[in-house]
């Protein structure tokens, strides 16, 4: 895997990879979500013990009566690009990249 890439103009550019989302801090917000063009990480519901009850969908119900509120979760960390822009509107600053030179192959 290469460390470092190559923008149009020539500069030199290190993707910073998101690997995780802390979800006592994450106020399932969906900003992430709605920059997001590569579906990296998804709603998902918590319950009063703080236990993830599953993903959200449209068509959920409140997971019968359990649900107490909801975070971003990263189920797809090999989707990312490391474009930043997920970490750029997050009101929280709750989530964490990692550089592509600190991530082994």
């Amino acid at each position: 895997m290469r460390d470092t890439f190559i923008s149009r103009d020539g500069s030199i550019w290190v993707p910073e990879y998101l690997i995780a989302i802390d979800g006592k801090i994450c106020i399932g917000c969906g900003r992430c979500f709605k920059v997001c063009s590569r579906e990296v990480m998804h709603l998902y519901g918590v319950d009063d013990a703080g236990e993830i009850l599953g993903a959200c969908d449209a068509d959920d119900d409140d997971f019968d009566g359990e649900l107490n509120r909801m975070i971003m979760v990263v189920d797809h960390a090999g989707r990312c690009i490391g474009c930043g822009a997920c970490g750029r509107v997050c009101p929280k600053n709750c989530q964490t990249h990692v550089a592509a030179d600190q991530i082994a192959a």
